[in-house]
């Protein structure tokens, strides 16, 4: 159905060694989200005097795709990282650590299609386990066109040959937007019907991330 997200499990708190983790499985996607800080920044010249960095590195695993991928950040993963980081910082109660950084590793390691708001989301879980202060948790989401039609959630045939892909990432609890980008091209209704399928969905996900966030708490408390 063209209205239909692919199937997503969540958990958090699954990385010892991190102050905050995500694991989510969307579709084929399966993503890793690492959270660390507030941490001084080093350094010192990269440091702001009134608020925190907050940094999100997103890298595609060389075996998570069908054709190796060549190690390391390209250009697609530094604009990925760019945007979700801004996303991040909207949301973060940056004011709070002066001179810090918070840092935040999202690695995919199987890559279906949406695999930046895949990552945005399990980042933003992360964060949430690691206690960072924030107005709230981003949530993301695509919608395109195939054909004639709008589709949420497109699977990876859809996005290889749909006409258009629509990203975007919402803080569910304000309604704000922190995240849109649009690959093709929309009419003005069919931008409308897209993102009233996106508000639809990513309040669904949004209860998603709160319930993953209850389930560890509610087992430590046990």
């Amino acid at each position: 159905m063209p209205d239909e997200l692919r199937p997503i499990r969540m958990e958090v708190g699954v990385h010892r060694n991190a102050d905050g983790s995500a694991y989510v499985e969307w579709g084929e996607n399966k993503v890793l989200a690492v959270a660390y800080g507030p941490r001084e920044l080093h350094p010192k010249h990269k440091q702001h005097p009134l608020k925190a960095l907050v940094q999100c590195i997103y890298n595609m695993a060389a075996f998570s795709v069908g054709d190796r991928k060549r190690p390391g950040p390209d250009r697609r993963s530094q604009e990925i990282s760019k945007v979700c980081s801004e996303a991040l910082t909207h949301v973060v109660f940056v004011e709070e650590f002066p001179k810090a950084t918070i840092d935040v590793y999202v690695e995919v390691l199987q890559a279906g299609a949406g695999t930046r708001c895949v990552g945005l989301t399990a980042a933003s879980l992360a964060l949430a386990d690691a206690g960072i202060p924030m107005k709230g948790l981003v949530t993301a989401c695509a919608a395109g066109k195939v054909g004639d039609r709008v589709v949420l959630d497109l699977s990876k045939e859809e996005d290889n040959h749909g006409d258009a892909d629509l990203p975007v990432g919402i803080v569910v609890n304000t309604g704000e937007v922190v995240l849109m980008q649009m690959d093709g091209h929309l009419t003005k209704g069919e931008f409308d019907e897209a993102m009233g399928l996106i508000d639809g969905a990513t309040r669904k996900i949004y209860e998603m991330q709160v319930a993953a966030l209850k389930c560890k708490y509610q087992e430590v408390g046990e």
